[in-house]
């Protein structure tokens, strides 16, 4: 925006200028009334008269051109915004393009970030990965590097998932979730042989803790028999758990 020489104060009636006639005859009136009660000597002071007449059109003179040189520059940092700043928005979609193109971690990283939490099966793992591969990913060399820097491990998998579950479930759940989780069904068997070996102690350990005290009636019976069964625990053990009390096997 272009301004002027800025706003002027309200002009008294018959101005034009900085001064008008009047003024100006007010002060050579002056002059001649001086000269003529005193001579020629007063031609010193009308001469004074003048030079200030002439000094306060200077003083205007310098107030207005500040005003426009004022002016000048604010219109001057107007346009220097107008020209940094962007009002076409062109600039933001080269950015958002930029973090279009920007890839999160690799495949590699991500997975050791899963199995920085707990073991996974080879099986598992590669389908919770199947969502980040990209084109230039090799998934089945992924996991073969894992598993031969250690990081994966299918056998450690299923020895973990059996601790963390034996203590509350029988055989037959455990052995369901191993093979879900896509363990090798040589090792699901020799699992389950060890889990059975100790079925009786572990389900007996579960009734004491929830129980503690036989049926006394078939109503409790069934609540019991039920309770062990929905753990996993075989058939021929709640029998003998809820049977005759007969703790041996």
């Amino acid at each position: 925006m272009s301004w002027g020489a800025g706003p002027s104060r309200p002009r008294r009636a018959g101005r034009s200028g900085g001064f008008d006639d009047d003024d100006d005859g007010g002060f050579e009136q002056l002059a001649r009334g001086k000269s003529s009660g005193a001579g020629g000597a007063e031609d010193a002071d009308a001469g004074e008269t003048y030079t200030r007449t002439s000094e306060l059109r200077s003083r205007s003179r310098t107030r207005s051109a500040s005003r426009s040189t004022s002016a000048r520059a604010d219109s001057a940092e107007d346009d220097q915004f107008e020209t940094v700043v962007p009002v076409d928005g062109k600039a933001a979609p080269t950015q958002a393009a930029g973090a279009q193109t920007r890839r999160g971690p690799s495949l590699k990283a991500r997975a050791v970030g899963f199995l920085s939490r707990r073991e996974y099966a080879r099986t598992e793992l590669a389908r919770k990965l199947a969502s980040y591969v990209e084109a230039d990913d090799d998934l089945e060399k992924t996991l073969d590097d894992l598993e031969r820097e250690g990081w994966l491990s299918t056998e450690r998998f299923a020895h973990s998932l059996v601790h963390r579950r034996a203590g509350r479930q029988g055989a037959a759940l455990i052995v369901q979730e191993l093979r879900a989780k896509g363990v090798d069904e040589n090792q699901v068997s020799e699992l389950r042989d060890n889990l059975r070996a100790t079925e009786y102690e572990r389900a007996r350990a579960v009734w004491d803790k929830r129980f503690g005290e036989r049926p006394a009636d078939r109503a409790a019976y069934a609540k019991q028999a039920r309770f062990l069964a929905s753990r996993g625990f075989a058939h021929d053990v709640i029998r003998r758990i809820l049977g005759d009390g007969d703790d041996e096997e």
